[in-house]
């Protein structure tokens, strides 16, 4: 029988549309349960590859045959041989392109909205890593709002669009993954906007974005205002795009609010952190449209595959926004935290411009799930 391949793409598709999925995950057991493919309809087997270097002869009662089979490895190699192993006693399997390293780095993008005078805004959904990122498009120009490291990505939707990105910015200083602004406004030429309190320490020049900047995009006035909003990081900003979206950044996800922690000054930054959700995001309207720059569960995703809800919806279910006890609030974000992102303190010193890691430090340095938020 075949060995097909399967891409990213192609099986982001089917978390998409909560299709099912047999995973046959090869990687040690610690990775998989540290992080692993997610979907509402997936199933999963975790063997060891040096498991199954004397046959599969064990586990092939346990593959099943009605459903489709993808067999996962952190590269690839492994994955291939292991399908191929599957393929000889009959079953059709596949094999992920590129394994979890390509997992990690996909971009899908999704139109989550139109803009009143024309325009639209995407949402580009780094389904492996849970990061979320937009593009605001008017008139042939676009601003793009937590950019990844994946560059070319941006860029080549951007021209597929027909459109050129003239503004570029950061909502905070990135702790858990890398941040492709900076090199993104380099190679367009454009402005790179990003908080002043977050660069202190930064080693390049940028744009400061500060509370009450509005910057226009297209001719046809597509306003975006800088909120700024604290706590998970000291410049922590937020943005109100056409007075429809809120562009939340960490500081508030659809099922969690941002954890303070990630620089150190957790104690310092609660109390910012609840004046931003309990009092500056109080004061908006309740029918914007919130836009994190994250999620943490596959449950967030909406039917379209976007990450989005009303802000007056997450006031009312998000339990983070609903805590009365200042002091009980202050456990929660403060307290049994989970694990900090990997490398975290390599990823703020790389998004400072501190240190240059290669392509494959980088990818290393971002292996593992979201953990910017609690819960």
């Amino acid at each position: 029988m075949a060995v097909n391949v399967m891409t990213s793409k192609e099986v982001t598709r089917k978390v998409f549309n909560r299709e099912e999925l047999f995973i046959l995950d090869v990687r040690n057991e610690t990775d998989f349960n540290d992080w692993k493919i997610e979907g509402e309809n997936f199933e999963y087997l975790n063997i060891p590859y040096f498991e199954l270097l004397d046959g599969i002869e064990e586990i092939i009662d346990k593959i099943p045959t009605e459903k489709e089979v993808l067999v996962v490895c952190a590269k690839e190699g492994s994955s291939v041989m292991v399908a191929e192993m599957l393929s000889d006693t009959g079953l059709t399997v596949s094999y992920l392109k590129g394994g979890m390293k390509t997992w990690s780095e996909h971009l899908e993008p999704v139109k989550v909205g139109d803009l009143t005078d024309g325009g639209e805004i995407y949402q580009f959904v780094r389904i492996g890593k849970g990061c979320l990122s937009y593009m605001v498009v008017s008139n042939g120009e676009a601003a793009l709002i937590d950019a990844t490291r994946m560059t070319e990505m941006y860029l080549d939707f951007a021209e597929s669009i027909g459109t050129k990105i003239t503004h570029v910015f950061d909502t905070h200083l990135h702790a858990d993954h890398i941040s492709g602004g900076r090199t993104i406004a380099e190679k367009t030429g454009e402005t790179y906007w990003l908080p002043p309190k977050d660069a202190t320490e930064v080693t390049f020049d940028y744009q400061p974005l500060e509370d009450g900047n509005t910057v226009e995009i297209g001719t046809v006035r597509i306003n975006i205002h800088a909120l700024y909003t604290p706590g998970h990081t000291i410049g922590s900003t937020s943005f109100i795009v056409d007075e429809k979206f809120l562009l939340s950044g960490d500081i508030l996800l659809i099922d969690s609010i941002g954890r303070p922690d990630l620089a150190g000054f957790a104690q310092d930054w609660v109390g910012d952190l609840r004046e931003s959700l309990y009092k500056r995001y109080r004061g908006l309207a309740e029918d914007l449209i919130v836009l994190p720059a994250h999620f943490m569960i596959i449950d967030e995703l909406n039917d379209d595959g976007s990450v989005a809800e009303k802000l007056g919806t997450l006031f009312s279910n998000n339990h983070g926004l609903n805590i009365e006890d200042e002091n009980e609030f202050r456990k929660l974000v403060t307290e049994n935290l989970p694990p900090q992102p990997n490398a975290y303190q390599e990823i703020r010193k790389t998004n400072m411009g501190k240190i240059n890691p290669d392509i494959d430090q980088q990818r290393e340095m971002e292996i593992g799930p979201n953990r910017c938020a609690v819960r």
